[in-house]
């Protein structure tokens, strides 16, 4: 891999760590309890329990995704950078601009 390339995706991971940073802050504001003195009704109450179970799960997928991210930035110059880590092979530079959190090439990711 070359150093404009490495640049590249650092660049990526970057904006990619920014984004996720900003998603996790609104999930967050997302999932404040809803205070059982508002008059919002029982199917309505039901309704935001739900909703909160579901930006739940989003707000810890958007998680590993930032430490994902995290851990790609740190390892970036190390002499594995964009090494699948199963098989061993070159992660494909699309991929590592798609995902920049990928440590497994496509195959492998299966």
């Amino acid at each position: 891999m070359t150093i404009s390339e490495k640049k590249e995706i650092e660049t990526k991971i970057l904006e990619e760590i920014q984004k996720t940073e900003i998603i996790i802050a609104d999930y967050k504001e997302l999932i404040k309890p809803v205070a059982p003195d508002c008059a919002i009704g029982r199917i309505s109450r039901m309704d935001a329990i739900n909703n909160n179970s579901v930006t739940e799960a989003a707000l810890r997928q958007s998680e590993k995704k930032l430490n994902a991210l995290k851990y790609m930035r740190e390892s970036i110059n190390s002499k594995d950078f964009g090494l699948c880590q199963k098989c061993k092979q070159p992660i494909p530079l699309p991929r590592l601009l798609f995902m920049p959190q990928s440590r497994f090439c496509v195959k492998c990711a299966r």
